[in-house]
C-alpha cells in the first residue's frame, strides 16, 4: 500500500475568526467550518469530552489544505515557550509560495504578523522569511526570482 497524499496540517487556535482572516488574507480559502465533537472524535484524538469547532482552509490550488481547531473542551493547553525559537524540537512552520513576499508581508502585518528574522535572499533563486501570525503560529513564505 502506497501513500495517496498528505491530506492537511491542524494547528490548534484560541481565536479561530482571527487566524482565518489571517489565511484568508494569505491567499487560502475558507472552505468550510463544522463543530466536531462525539465519542469517534473523543477516539480519535485521545481525548473524552472534546467539542472543537474547525475551519477547513484551501490553498488556491486546490492541493494544500489547513485544519484549524478551536477547543472548547477540554480546553486547550499553551505550549512552552510562548514564542519559540525556530531550533525547538517539533512541528514549527508551514511553507508557502508567494508570487509578492513584500505585498503578502505588509497584508499579514495588519492581522499582527511580525517577521521573525528579515527577509532574505538565497542565491539567484529565492526570496524567504519567516513571519509569526497570529497564536504565535509561524508560516514561511518563499518568492522564486527566476
Amino acid at each position: 500500500m502506497t501513500l495517496q497524499r498528505m491530506d492537511n496540517v491542524g494547528i490548534v487556535v484560541d481565536d479561530l475568526e482571527a487566524a482565518i482572516a489571517f489565511f484568508v488574507e494569505l491567499g487560502m480559502e475558507l472552505e468550510g467550518k463544522a463543530q466536531i465533537e462525539g465519542l469517534w472524535a473523543d477516539r480519535t484524538v485521545g481525548l473524552d469530552g472534546v467539542r472543537c469547532d474547525i475551519a477547513m482552509m484551501r490553498t488556491p490550488d486546490g492541493h494544500g489544505r489547513l485544519e484549524l481547531a478551536k477547543y472548547h473542551t477540554p480546553a486547550a493547553i499553551g505550549a512552552r515557550p510562548d514564542n519559540p525559537p525556530h531550533n525547538t524540537l517539533g512541528m514549527h512552520r508551514v511553507m508557502f509560495a508567494v508570487d509578492d513576499i513584500e505585498d503578502v508581508i505588509a497584508r499579514l502585518r495588519t492581522h499582527g504578523a511580525e517577521l521573525v528574522g528579515e527577509l532574505a535572499q538565497y542565491e539567484d533563486s529565492y526570496r524567504l522569511c519567516y513571519v509569526r501570525g497570529p497564536e504565535g503560529i509561524i508560516i514561511a513564505l518563499a518568492e522564486q526570482l527566476s
